[in-house]
């Protein structure tokens, strides 16, 4: 039997890195999506490096290029979930619900040992698997979740399947609150609570902003732990930059309820120049060569870091 793979690094560190990461590659390719490093880092380093129970890859430290769609010419294809190691019945698994939290989740698995760096530079190349919107072929994901609000779907009916079969391993779900605009994840809530499937858990990033603007400008939800309660779910509140809160808030009992962490954020969160571009934080692309440089400065000496040199 496989066992988990077991990580060298602090979850600080790996959060740190993490945001270093993708700001090297914003800073070398005029734009990225800095805003998702500064509030999902100390999440998904938590449940890598932490909280999930993952066996070694199974895939190449490189990804290969993309292999084409699954058909039955096609018998090798294979989603990105091999990077989160073997679907064996010990082991957890994960859906990373926002797509286009993608280059932190690449960042993420670099920094857990999990994907080589070398596969950061295919980002957004074409015939590349490492998708800038994540798709069910790129490193990590295991489904396409490009239309969000599935994903807590797909894991539910997956969690259920395995406690039918008696399996140990847990369903772990990486959401977006933008996410609560999807009429398909209070249905998802709803059906856990009535099939009594408790061994989902899934933490979102409440950053109050998406692709459009502030998500209260969008459409507003209202009180979201309140209306989750009501559609059946245990919600627990935590500040997303404290590791400790994502610890403690595992413990809580949730038997024949899913469990949601509700994980409030800062977008700009170690890198508060951001905050000039606020809400407009989907998609940080450079206005001009200045402003370029003022970030690089000013993000770099926020990260403890060297700017970047961009122009080699």
């Amino acid at each position: 039997m496989a066992e988990a793979l077991k990580n060298e690094k602090s979850t600080e560190d790996v959060a740190l890195a993490i945001r270093r990461r993708v700001f090297e590659h914003a800073m070398r390719n005029n734009g990225g999506y800095l805003s998702q490093a500064c509030s999902a880092a100390e999440q998904l380093a938590w449940l890598y490096n932490e909280e999930l129970n993952l066996g070694d890859p199974t895939l190449p430290m490189i990804p290969k290029p993309f292999g084409g769609v699954p058909h039955a010419d096609n018998p090798n294809y294979h989603t990105g979930a091999g990077y989160n190691g073997p679907f064996e019945p010990q082991f957890d698994r994960l859906f990373i619900a926002p797509a286009h939290y993608a280059l932190v989740a690449y960042a993420t698995l670099i920094e857990t040992g999990r994907m080589a760096a070398e596969g950061l530079e295919m980002f957004n190349k074409d015939g590349s698997s490492v998708e800038m919107i994540g798709a069910e072929h790129s490193p990590g994901m295991e489904v396409h979740n490009g239309t969000l609000g599935i994903g807590l779907s797909t894991a539910s009916g997956l969690a259920w399947a395995r406690k039918k079969r008696g399996e140990t391993g847990k369903v772990w779900v990486y959401m977006s609150d933008g996410e609560v605009q999807e009429g398909q994840t209070w249905e998802a809530i709803q059906c856990c609570a009535h099939h009594r499937i408790d061994n989902v858990k899934a933490i979102m990033d409440v950053n109050k902003q998406q692709c459009d603007g502030a998500m209260d400008s969008v459409m507003e939800v209202g009180n979201i732990k309140t209306k989750m309660e009501n559609f059946g779910a245990v919600v627990v509140e935590v500040d997303a930059h404290n590791l400790n809160d994502m610890r403690d808030a595992t413990k809580v009992k949730h038997k024949g309820k899913p469990l949601i962490i509700l994980a409030n954020s800062n977008p700009f969160h170690a890198m508060p120049i951001l905050e000039e571009r606020f809400p407009r934080l989907h998609y940080v692309r450079f206005k001009s060569e200045d402003e370029r440089a003022r970030m690089n400065v000013s993000i770099a000496d926020s990260l403890g870091i060297d700017p970047i040199d961009y122009t080699h």
